[in-house]
């Protein structure tokens, strides 16, 4: 694609703005915790621009509007989806996370079940949330290959360096400044987007001509595979580092939920547009790449200055939840397994610690995003929100509202091996089940079995 001036004024301007707001943000950053917390004095604001900046990317925009180009509305689950786990998660589980003054999920799970939880649980959500590095990783590749003709080995070593520079030196508090401006220009310019590709649907002459199977229009869609898809993002979510280390990084409960449900309300509508983008490209363009919908209608379909700057938009919007993701994952391996682990305490050390892991897990998540060029982004999300909640969301919700009624070694048990179960079952035995169904599964009847053998020990030991 060709950029006129007007389109170059447009992307650059807006992009050099959002970025200098997180560098700005890097004067508050003396410390390992204001990095990841930014001090524990965020308002609602931070909160919302923390959750939200991180959801909204590219799975939320481009990945929307690619899977819309394939299947039609039901691929607005992914922001609908998202929008019911902020409820939840803000109505009941941020009071009780908030109120502990913790900083990483693992180590909330270590005052329940002990030490070994911190690395395992560590390791197990940066695992999950790998995959939807990767699933941002091919949106930012397709993009900047699309825009500007970089090969994708270049696009991906610019997307680490934009990552680098959007989280690397703010932390938490740049994340959440440059989230809340990254969701205006994507609200502005999606949803006028959306609004003219709608306009455009309703006077085609026959929208059962262009849709032939009432499917495209459908919410269900494949019931199953929605339903799957759905639970997959409320468990992940909830059990998701980055999420919670907003609510941990809120000056109380109040503006850890306050935060928190705006952030739903805001995410749902985010998808609406991308599906009505989606389907507009399908009957116009039906011989391109779907994952080169989105940028290719804001080119084309937009006047140039509000093009320019809804491409910058997209491109914030999935290096900003790149970042997002990235801090979660470099908290917990520098706060849980350098720390918890290997007892380094000086927080200068700890502080290069998570800047180093977040530019290392970015190269890897690049170069697993350019061996998958062909794959859909929102496949990749589902199964990280599966694989991160396999495992951890019972033990977590357990302890969250019912703490002390699972025994440590049935919660290290169920933890591991419905874990792996879940991996295993997707990777090498081709499970046709949603992968988060097999591991629940598998938890649910450790945890069960753990606890019925307690009872007996202790009504044996009642006898005795």
């Amino acid at each position: 694609m060709n950029f006129s001036t007007v389109h170059l004024f447009g992307f650059f301007a807006t992009i050099m703005i959002v970025f200098a707001v997180g560098i700005y943000s890097a004067r508050k950053v003396k410390s390992a915790e204001s990095f990841s917390l930014g001090g524990r004095s965020a308002g609602p604001a931070i909160v919302l621009g923390t959750i939200a900046g991180t959801i909204i990317g590219g799975s939320a925009t481009i990945g929307t509007t690619q899977f819309a180009y394939s299947v039609g509305l039901s691929a607005w689950w992914y922001t609908l989806g998202a929008g019911i786990s902020f409820l939840i998660m803000g109505i009941f589980y941020a009071r009780p996370l908030r109120k502990t003054g913790l900083e990483t999920i693992s180590q909330y799970l270590v005052l329940n079940y002990g030490r070994p939880m911190g690395p395992l649980t560590s390791v197990i959500s940066s695992v999950g949330i790998f995959f939807s590095l990767v699933a941002s990783g091919l949106s930012a590749i397709h993009l900047l290959t699309t825009l500007f003709g970089f090969t994708p080995w270049q696009a991906a070593v610019i997307t680490v360096f934009l990552v680098a520079v959007y989280v690397f030196w703010g932390g938490m508090q740049g994340t959440g400044l440059s989230g809340l401006i990254k969701i205006a220009i994507i609200y502005v310019t999606l949803f006028t987007a959306g609004w003219y590709a709608f306009q455009s649907l309703q006077q085609l002459p026959s929208l059962e001509t262009a849709f032939p199977s009432p499917m495209w229009f459908s919410l269900v869609g494949d019931m199953w595979g929605s339903l799957g898809n759905v639970f997959s993002l409320i468990v992940g979510i909830v059990c998701t580092q980055t999420y919670i280390q907003a609510i941990f990084a809120a000056r109380d409960s109040q503006t850890a939920l306050i935060g928190t449900c705006t952030a739903a309300v805001i995410t749902i509508p985010v998808g609406l547009p991308a599906v009505a983008i989606g389907m507009f490209m399908r009957v116009n363009y039906p011989d391109i790449l779907p994952i080169d919908a989105l940028p290719l209608y804001m080119m084309h379909h937009m006047p140039a200055w509000l093009g320019g700057i809804g491409l910058a938009g997209l491109l914030i919007s999935v290096v900003g939840s790149i970042a997002g993701l990235l801090l979660g994952v470099s908290t917990m391996v520098a706060r849980d397994i350098f720390c918890g682990v290997y007892g380094v305490s000086d927080n200068r050390r700890l502080l290069w610690i998570n800047r180093t892991t977040i530019v290392v897990v970015a190269f890897c998540a690049m170069l697993t995003a350019l061996a998958n060029m062909q794959s859909f982004v929102l496949t990749w999300n589902y199964l990280s929100m599966a694989l991160r909640g396999a495992g951890v969301f019972l033990p977590l919700t357990l302890a969250v509202f019912l703490p002390g009624v699972l025994k440590k070694k049935w919660a290290i048990s169920s933890m591991v091996v419905s874990t792996l179960f879940a991996i295993t079952g997707y990777s090498l035995l081709s499970f046709s089940v949603n992968p988060l169904f097999a591991g629940l599964t598998v938890s649910l009847l450790i945890i069960l079995v753990g606890n019925c053998f307690s009872w007996f020990s202790q009504r044996k030991h009642i006898f005795e």
